[in-house]
């Protein structure tokens, strides 16, 4: 390690190993850590400028994003607690939802990929992630690492990678999904969370690329988001069992601080009308 590089380590530690508030140097940019000044406990971690993630120390299952509570939620509603559930998150950033994973699922077994050497680094010393084989961070590009992956090793992905505002392309098209299919178990799901802006299409080619690859697909985002109001974010998801028929999913994502909806069925084929599969 240089010099240099030890330098921006200490820096980035506190002597009793937890947060550093302030801008860090990590291998694609800088990260930001803020403390949150409406909870005593949390923190929000920027990544070259933009919110990536919210981390709450005292309590690991609370997701101050709205979309990361779609997922859990989503992800709550196909297993329960007991189920020793593999999970494989692409994208890192603080490692929000695999903690809250983690403390809900106890048998878990997940694996989060993160780009990024430096912000893992970080990440580890910073806040109380569960060790391996509990929780594994890997260092590696998504598309490399899902490639190499056994089939059926997964229940769970959760594409969670963007540079600026998208995702890279090459995670988004059908071949990819399909790779990410193969890696599933039977019964497992693909969920993606898509950036998009008001005219939506994005998520539209999103979702027809996930439905060319999957049996079912569901759609969970707020109202303005799928009336083509604002830029925001759409969760998508993709399975060959049964997805999201849990009439308690509609109502939890109803209650939330941002209302979702969640589309099924002829919802879905409405929305990807018309719209062009991605591929490679």
């Amino acid at each position: 390690m240089s010099v240099g590089r030890q330098r921006e380590r200490r820096k980035a530690e506190s002597p009793d190993g937890g947060p550093v508030p302030g801008i860090h140097s990590i291998d694609t940019g800088t990260c930001e850590l803020v403390p949150d000044r409406f909870n005593p406990n949390g923190w929000v971690l920027h990544i070259n400028g933009v919110p990536s993630s919210h981390i709450d120390l005292a309590d690991p299952e609370r997701l101050d994003f709205e979309y990361m509570r779609w997922i859990g939620s989503l992800t709550t509603s196909q297993w329960p607690v007991t189920f020793r559930l593999r999970a494989l998150h692409l994208g890192g950033g603080a490692c929000s939802l695999a903690r809250s994973f983690a403390a809900k699922f106890p048998g878990a077994r997940q694996v989060v990929v993160e780009l990024d050497g430096a912000l893992a680094e970080l990440v580890r010393t910073w806040f109380d992630l569960p060790r391996a084989p509990l929780l594994r961070i890997r260092v590696g590009e998504a598309r490399a690492v899902t490639e190499s992956l056994s089939d059926s090793s997964r229940d769970l992905i959760i594409r969670d990678v963007f540079a600026g505002s998208r995702t890279p392309v090459p995670l988004t098209t059908l071949e990819f999904v399909e790779q990410a299919r193969r890696v599933l178990d039977p019964a497992g799901v693909y969920v993606v969370n898509c950036g998009d802006s008001p005219d939506l299409a994005t998520a539209r080619r999103e979702a027809a690329t996930i439905s060319a690859a999957f049996t079912n697909t569901v759609i969970i985002a707020d109202p303005a988001m799928l009336k083509g109001r604002r830029y925001g974010n759409v969760i998508i998801a993709g399975s060959d069992a049964a997805l999201g028929e849990d009439p308690g999913l509609a109502r939890e994502l109803l209650g939330g601080g941002v209302p979702a909806h969640l589309w099924r069925g002829q919802q879905v084929s409405r929305f990807i009308s018309g719209a062009a599969v991605l591929r490679d």
